[in-house]
């Protein structure tokens, strides 16, 4: 089954995924989510962090911490797809309401998808200048081209794609890493761990945890096809323990070549010359593979995009999921992403990159512990579908339940937030500007959820789980 549907476009978008198309291996989402950090952009997220002031050493640390901590709640979300055979964003309607979640969670996640394949459209651009010498806008252009194609073929072939991928990734990063490392270039005091400062360690905490954690809104889109009797606990570790591992080595790897790159590089121009000392040519071939990670990561980006444009009109006038309104999604995303490249440029790819991750962390952390707090404590992973897909339904319009945690959540946060250059909450500043919002977001945020939530009249809405047949019971 799963290579009958390779072969064919994927139909299935926004709606439940029925249980005899139920196919493929959760080892596959291992796949998806090792390769998923081993790309330029995730290279870059090494190489911004060693802009945030700290030494490399602690650098090194935080990013760490960070990972392992930003992916524990990505991969949860990832548990949920073949319980509930939904793209992630669909299953906030119970939480947020059928219009709810359209003008908060998945107006934000938009925002995220833009904002993330924007970040992937400079780097693309700089690697296919570096590589044959043509403008950027162009060479964005030949990258989007073939993601698209990607992205319209749907589940299958991306997890295919990275399968595919995985062991050339390892063989490469293996020897990028050894020429990072052995190959010079680095201060002689590059591994002296230097003063200790917690301001510079919490931005690189917060900005590495909100990469892992910006999967989140679309990591459980691609194990929504695998059967609902895998336990969750099998979802949860094929992806915390890939992606926190691929994410580790990517990023120390950017940190490292960073240290030894002139001021001002781009990622791009770092990562060549950090392979160039191993031989002349190495420069090319490791631009060259990490951007073929990239073109998969923007086929993700432009799919979750599409995705979440479809949620976004389907709760204001229902609309049929077909393969036609997904390409003409997947082409405004294509348009919006080059405009907003355009503008930027690579120029200022540091500066937009971080502003962007660490927006966005703050955006999700309240969703994320709202949605994780439903899901695995309040409904146990019992939800009526059909009442998902039906506007005037027992989930409501307006799900004032998660829309007040969220906002309580948020503001929360915002005494406790640092956007370098633009915004220091009152009480990071009395800090010392160091950035606790996380820690205060997600307590918050699903308290009050789970607090609110003691209302619902869960065994009402169980019953009509049991009538409907279609969901097992959470393993």
């Amino acid at each position: 089954m799963p290579g009958r549907h390779r072969r064919t476009i994927e139909r299935h978008s926004i709606d439940w995924v029925p249980l005899s198309e139920r196919h493929g291996r959760v080892s596959s989402v291992g796949a998806i989510w090792f390769v998923g950090s081993l790309n330029l952009t995730g290279f870059a997220t090494g190489v911004v962090t060693l802009s945030m002031g700290a030494s490399l050493v602690w650098t090194v640390v935080a990013t760490v911490l960070g990972s392992l901590f930003g992916t524990f709640f990505m991969a949860f979300h990832s548990a949920q797809g073949p319980q509930l055979g939904l793209p992630q964003l669909v299953q906030s309607r119970p939480q947020f309401g059928y219009v709810g979640a359209a003008l908060t969670v998945w107006v934000f996640a938009l925002v995220n998808y833009i904002g993330y394949n924007t970040s992937d459209a400079l780097l693309s651009g700089d690697a296919m200048n570096a590589l044959f010498a043509i403008p950027s806008w162009l060479g964005y252009v030949f990258s989007a081209a073939v993601a698209t194609v990607i992205a319209l073929l749907g589940y299958d072939w991306i997890h295919a794609v990275n399968k595919w991928l995985t062991w050339p990734f390892v063989a490469v990063m293996v020897v990028l890493t050894g020429a990072a490392l052995f190959g010079g270039g680095l201060p002689a005091d590059a591994w002296t761990p230097g003063p200790f400062e917690l301001s510079s360690f919490m931005l690189v905490f917060v900005f590495v945890s909100g990469f892992q954690l910006g999967w989140a809104p679309y990591v459980s889109d691609y194990s929504r096809y695998l059967r609902p009797d895998i336990p969750a606990r099998s979802t949860f570790w094929w992806t915390y323990l890939p992606s926190a591992i691929s994410g580790l080595w990517v990023f120390v790897l950017g940190a490292v070549v960073s240290a030894a790159a002139p001021p001002g590089a781009t990622p791009v121009a770092a990562l060549k010359q950090a392979a160039d000392r191993l031989f002349e040519g190495f420069g090319a071939v490791a631009i060259s593979v990490l951007l073929v990670g990239l073109l998969s990561i923007m086929a993700i980006n432009q799919y979750g995009g599409s995705l979440t444009m479809i949620s976004i009109v389907d709760s204001f006038r229902p609309i049929k999921p077909t393969r036609t309104i997904r390409a003409v999604t997947i082409g405004i995303m294509l348009v919006l992403v080059g405009s907003i490249a355009t503008f930027v440029g690579i120029d200022q790819f540091n500066w937009f990159y971080a502003n962007v991750v660490v927006f966005l962390t703050y955006l999700f952390i309240p969703w994320t512990a709202i949605n994780l707090v439903d899901y695995f404590f309040v409904r146990r992973g019992q939800y009526v579908v059909k009442e998902i897909f039906n506007p005037h339904g027992i989930y409501g319009r307006w799900g004032w339940r998660g829309n007040l945690a969220y906002l309580i959540g948020l503001a929360a946060m915002a005494p406790f937030m640092v956007i370098v250059g633009l915004y220091t909450g009152p009480i990071a500043e009395s800090l010392g500007g160091v950035d606790y919002s996380l820690f205060v977001g997600l307590p918050v945020a699903g308290g009050c959820y789970l607090l609110f939530a003691r209302g619902l009249d869960l065994a009402g809405e169980r019953r009509m789980v049991q009538e409907e047949g279609l969901l097992t019971r959470l393993h």
